[in-house]
């Protein structure tokens, strides 16, 4: 395991960023534990890591875009373009009804290579739509991110769709480390 992901999880940890309890997820479900990713993503030190850990998986690829979806994703393709070097994408939920109105912020041209990052996946149905958005706009996803899968459907949502999915941590490795 890296320097960089054993960081990940005691810095997860040390901010109580996966809690145990009963909790009602945004589908409506019942879980026993929380991923509060809002929590992780607006700490600079898991950024940083996050963004060092997706970056060393992709530095030797010709990528040309780092993406995320609002509102979760943004500060994690933030950071990742900042450590990358490589121009970010913002994928907004539905397209603006004024001013552009786009749905991608930042400059997406046919044919560009990208990353799309995300902060927690269960399914991984909302990150297939924002991969929609940049694919029915001319990109090319070659990678897709995760800080925390769940592991309810997200690996097999991706592989039914030919998408390189790489979770950083899964709920099931995090809770080895309790």
């Amino acid at each position: 395991m890296t320097d960089y992901k054993n960081k990940l999880i005691n810095l997860l940890k040390e901010n109580n960023v996966i809690k145990f309890g009963k909790f009602t997820l945004s589908s409506g479900r019942e879980s026993d534990y929380y991923v509060d990713m809002k929590k992780a993503i607006t700490e600079p030190e898991i950024l940083d890591c996050v963004a060092h850990l997706i970056t060393n998986e992709i530095e030797h690829d010709n990528i040309d875009k780092i993406a995320g979806p609002a509102l979760g994703a943004v500060p994690i393709a933030t950071a990742t373009s900042l450590i990358s070097k490589k121009p970010m994408l913002m994928i907004r939920k539905a397209k603006k009804t004024y001013g552009t109105s786009k749905q991608i912020e930042g400059e997406l041209l046919e044919n560009d290579d990208v990353v799309i990052v995300e902060d927690v996946t269960t399914t991984g149905g909302s990150l297939l739509k924002a991969i929609n958005v940049i694919e029915d706009n001319g990109g090319n996803i070659v990678k897709a991110f995760v800080i925390v899968d769940r592991e309810e459907g997200a690996q097999e949502t991706f592989k039914e769709n030919n998408i390189e999915f790489t979770p950083l941590l899964t709920i099931s490795e995090f809770k080895k480390y309790l």
